[in-house]
């Protein structure tokens, strides 16, 4: 079996770098940890490769594989047999500490589980091994199947034992999908496309939340927001209609009351920034009483469920590496969320949102499919123009991802990206976390070629070069298709951007912006927005409620006048 070091999931699995400056080497440590994880005496049929991950923690105030202040190292276990006892040594790499001999002396607690991967035979001819998700959206701490030891509190440094033993005889169980409600459907079903061309059943599917009055006007057909983003299957903006609110009023619902009345916006709680809870989102409760009102629009939410055995979610477009999920997506899924529920089948009542990797998707798909698509309003999108990229590389035109540039803005974006690469090594095959991987070209072994070395930041030129062919750029692939599909996408591109994005996108929707300023036969501006200067990644100007009451006027002011009525009661 072959094993790569180097695919990923790092973006938003790594704490966002602030510093401004490359951080001094660590001074070596003296620490002979060793420990020995020994898998039970009987393995699951099929169980024969995978990967060792252990987690340090430097308290027990959660298990270290929940805990995200754990260090972590990892070690793959090919041909693995029952009761096998796999080393992990002090030259094990880790992050962030580089080995597991760097780990200062002290107590810990430490936790051992074993992520099994599967074989792929795809319909490329090429066979990968890569971690089946188990509709936990390719988290390998919670995946179901997967085996985990007890936590074990430790010492490390002088007097420890010579070899640590950690017992990988937990299975994790399955994941407790909610039930149904008469607000909320899911559905989920094998995917013919994409089953296919990963050579084994692969499975999509969606949540559904349906308007106030649905079962009451069985002949009314409703307009659908697609919301785009990380795997899930939560409701989405996180409706609960038997959810209360408590006294205290949030921040995002005191701002949209304000606007609603015209009067100044209410400044910022002292000490904090607009992110998070100061994101100008309302609490579920809140949007749930909002969902349910008399007068709100009546609209039907959907959130897809598109995990690949490479990242929780596939950005919702065909890729080399992950397979069509695009046209999965728009010839399996959609057509099969029309069919089970009464939604207008027109690309007027079709709109997309996102925040971040949903961002992104949901800008790509409109752009990708500007007739089938109706609108996207989309938020601190992953880079969309490569002159700007993660960390603000130019993909173009420099030649390293890991030197820091002075430019105003960019100072520690360099530090971001040697970082994430260093996780992104440590979790190995399917499970480093740069989300980029997906659009990079397949490389000889089967297995995505990463845009820049791992270890050295030396970017491939090639590889940027493949991305933008098969249009990843949406800044570069706009620019060159405009003249074919301007005229479909007036008035239907809605892009926001903090003003200090943690992984420094902000700036490439600059670069969209300036793009969109120029454009002609048609112009088109578009609608861009930007926040204030404490807003980071995550930032929209507007409530979840005053989203959804703009895009239902964007929409009845494309929708006949007799349809509006039959869904805006």
């Amino acid at each position: 079996m072959k094993h790569i070091l180097a695919l990923a999931f790092g973006f938003f699995c790594v704490v966002p770098i602030a510093a401004h400056a490359a951080e001094p080497a660590a001074a070596p440590r003296d620490s002979s940890a060793r420990f020995s994880v020994v898998l039970p005496e009987r393995l699951a049929p099929g169980t024969t490769a995978g990967r060792i991950f252990l987690f340090v923690a430097p308290n027990a105030s959660a298990e270290p594989r929940f805990s995200s202040g754990a260090s972590l190292f990892g070690v793959d276990a090919h041909d693995v047999t029952a009761g096998q006892r796999i080393l992990v040594d002090p030259a094990t790499p880790g992050t962030p500490e580089k080995t597991l001999g760097d780990l200062a002396p002290g107590d810990y607690v430490v936790q051992a589980v074993f992520n099994i991967l599967s074989e792929f035979h795809r319909a490329d001819g090429h066979v990968i091994w890569a971690h089946m998700d188990q509709w936990e959206g390719q988290n390998f701490a919670r995946s179901p199947g997967n085996l985990f030891s007890e936590p074990q509190k430790i010492r490390i440094g002088p007097g420890a034992p010579a070899e640590i033993s950690l017992r990988v005889d937990k299975t994790i169980p399955p994941i407790d999908v909610p039930a149904d409600t008469a607000w909320v459907k899911r559905i989920k079903f094998q995917s013919p496309l994409l089953s296919q061309f990963w050579g084994r059943p692969m499975f999509i599917g969606a949540t559904v939340l349906l308007p106030a009055g649905y079962a009451d006007h069985p002949t009314s057909h409703y307009p659908v927001v697609y919301i785009q983003g990380h795997f899930g299957l939560g409701a989405p903006y996180g409706f609960d209609p038997n959810a209360h609110t408590d006294e205290k009023v949030s921040w995002g619902r005191q701002r949209a009351e304000a606007r609603a009345k015209g009067q100044p916006l209410p400044e910022l709680p002292p000490g904090a920034t607009a992110t998070g809870p100061y994101a100008n989102h309302e609490s579920g409760a809140e949007f749930s009483q909002s969902w349910i009102a008399a007068g709100f629009p009546r609209m039907i939410l959907v959130t897809f469920q598109h995990p690949t055995p490479y990242f929780d979610d596939s950005y919702g477009v065909n890729s080399p590496n992950c397979g069509p999920y695009g046209d999965a997506i728009l010839q399996e899924l959609i057509p099969e969320l029309e069919k089970q529920f009464r939604l207008i089948k027109a690309g007027y009542a079709r709109v997309l949102t996102g925040s971040s990797t949903g961002g992104w998707g949901s800008l790509a798909l409109q752009l990708y499919y500007p007739d089938f698509f109706g609108g996207a309003w989309a938020f601190s999108p992953d880079p969309v123009d490569f002159r700007l990229y993660y960390g603000g590389v130019d993909l173009y035109h420099d030649e390293n991802a890991f030197v820091e540039k002075s430019a105003p803005g960019l100072a520690g974006g360099a530090t971001m990206n040697r970082r994430s690469s260093q996780r992104a090594a440590i979790l190995g095959t399917q499970e480093g976390r740069f989300e980029w991987w997906k659009h990079t070209p397949v490389g000889p072994d089967g297995y995505p070629l990463p845009v820049w070395n791992l270890a050295t930041g030396k970017i491939d030129r090639a590889v940027v070069e493949a991305m933008r062919a098969n249009n990843f750029d949406l800044r570069e692939y706009l620019s060159r298709q405009w003249p074919h599909i301007g005229s479909k996408l007036v008035g239907k591109l809605h892009v926001c951007a903090a003003a200090v994005d943690s992984f420094y996108s902000n700036f490439a929707v600059h670069l969209l912006d300036e793009f969109m300023q120029g454009t002609k036969d048609p112009h088109d501006a578009g609608s861009f927005t930007y926040g204030p200067p404490a807003s980071r990644h995550g930032w929209q100007p507007i409530t979840n409620e005053e989203l959804l009451r703009e895009m239902a006027r964007h929409i009845a002011d494309r929708s006949p006048p007799d349809e509006t009525a039959a869904w805006n009661y």
